[in-house]
């Protein structure tokens, strides 16, 4: 068993699942990652042991962490797999919570035209091992900031539930937490990668689950977004990937921050 400096601030080319044997128990902060969708990626004909890795996850995860699991469905004759579900359901049978189902939504999502609504959004499972030890939300401005709230009315907290006015004295609040459907632009600018995920998801998952100095974690990490926002948000990053070429792509990425 290796030490956790050996792999931090590195992009490491392999397995994920035969290089995550070598990370030591409990040792990872955070993780963020999204996997291969069914068919729908040509990962270098990686054979993808889902079931390995989510018990690797379990392990190296600290009591407290965050699992941020971005994934979707293939639809195969008419039918969706249903294959993100079956592994949320798989990570809570070896002990994870399942503390939140998040939406992703493509604000500018590719039409499909087919025989159903377009497909414009995934999944983002957050798996806690125990409680999280970290939340950071994210804070929105609420439109009628500062307003009275004597014309709004509420559902008390009682059996009864009844709608009731808002005390006349009271402001509406400036700032509230973000919802759990996040609207974020597909598209991040960067060649040689078929599904890379938004920088600004990257960046409020990272900013929302832990801290600066932090260890995060992709094992699938592709072209490096996890790596370059988390090294920009003050986080320490271990990113691995079995294609030799999106390894030299996330690489190249950090460069260029430290560049800039």
């Amino acid at each position: 068993m290796k030490y956790p400096n050996d792999f931090v601030n590195k992009i490491i080319c392999g397995d994920c699942l035969e290089v995550m044997k070598d990370i030591p128990d409990n040792s990872i902060d955070m993780v963020l990652t999204s996997p291969p969708y069914d068919n729908l990626r040509d990962y270098k004909g990686y054979t993808f042991n889902f079931e390995g890795i989510a018990k690797e996850l379990y392990r190296i995860i600290k009591e407290g962490g965050v699992v941020v699991w971005v994934v979707g469905d293939q639809t195969i004759n008419g039918s969706e797999t249903g294959t993100s579900f079956k592994q949320a359901l798989y990570f809570k049978e070896i002990g994870f919570n399942l503390f939140d189902t998040m939406i992703y939504r493509k604000n500018n999502y590719v039409p499909l035209t087919h025989k159903r609504y377009e497909q414009e959004f995934e999944y983002m499972f957050i798996f806690s091992k125990g409680k999280p030890i970290t939340f950071n939300p994210i804070m929105i401005s609420c439109k009628t900031g500062g307003s009275k709230t004597s014309n709004r009315t509420f559902y008390q907290t009682s059996k009864q539930n009844i709608p009731t006015k808002g005390h006349k004295n009271d402001l509406v609040k400036n700032y509230k937490q973000k919802g759990n459907v996040w609207q974020i632009p597909t598209n991040s600018g960067v060649k040689g990668h078929p599904a890379q995920f938004p920088e600004q998801l990257a960046e409020d998952h990272i900013t929302s689950w832990s801290n600066e100095g932090d260890i995060i974690l992709d094992p699938m990490n592709g072209s490096g977004t996890t790596t370059k926002m988390a090294r920009l948000l003050k986080r320490k990053f271990i990113g691995i990937d079995v294609s030799s070429e999106y390894c030299e792509i996330a690489n190249e990425r950090l460069k260029q921050e430290i560049l800039l």
